[in-house]
């Protein structure tokens, strides 16, 4: 008795048309790590890697900030902190194309308007799905809050590991890395940026 392994792989965009240059680089970069890409588990891979990058960095076809357009004002006038934590997120690093794999959590104190919660997550992943360094990305979801809900207060923390350390280079897995952005109210205030750190669980 035999059995066949089905390749009918579940690719969100596999009729996206890939063009011949962007699979000839990848059949490059296949021959020069030193394998055969004419050979059959490798024929169809220039094009699945290529539908693989655009889905990886679909945050270039996105304006994070959209996300925030719809705001609420009936709030039944809570004015305490409103914060998302655990988000789960991967990204690329723009050094190595190596992934980093995370989460974050997401703060900030309502001056008038709120947003729903699930656009906090969406501003993350419409910035990481980008070639990325967690530095910057922190602040740019940092920033986005700020400039879009005029809060009080954004606080950004991301704990990632990434694979151009743990899988190239020193090789040590099982190292995170942490950056927080701070602005507005926990930025000067040492008390409101301690609840905030704390109920992240910082």
């Amino acid at each position: 008795m035999s059995c066949s392994i089905d390749h009918d792989y579940d690719e969100p965009e596999a009729k996206l048309p890939v063009p011949d240059d962007v699979q000839a680089a990848i059949r490059t970069l296949i021959r020069w790590s030193g394998d055969d890409p004419d050979r059959e588990g490798l024929i169809d891979t220039p094009a699945r890697v290529a539908r693989a990058w655009k889905e990886y960095c679909h945050g270039y076809d996105e304006n994070p900030a959209a996300h925030l357009a719809r705001q609420f004002e009936e709030v039944g006038g809570y004015n305490e902190l409103v914060l998302l934590k655990d988000i789960p997120f991967q990204s690329h690093c723009e050094h190595h194309m190596a992934p980093i794999s995370g989460k974050a959590a997401i703060a900030y104190l309502p001056r008038e308007k709120v947003v729903g919660i699930s656009k906090l997550a969406r501003v993350l992943h419409g910035f990481a799905r980008r070639l990325q360094i967690q530095e910057r990305l922190t602040a740019e979801v940092a920033q986005c809050i700020w400039d879009n809900l005029r809060p009080y207060g954004v606080a950004v923390v991301i704990e990632a590991q990434h694979g151009c350390m743990t899988g190239r280079g020193v090789r040590t897995p099982g190292v995170g890395m942490v950056t927080s952005r701070m602005m507005g109210t926990f930025l000067s205030d040492p008390r409101s940026r301690k609840e905030a750190l704390s109920l992240m669980g910082y």
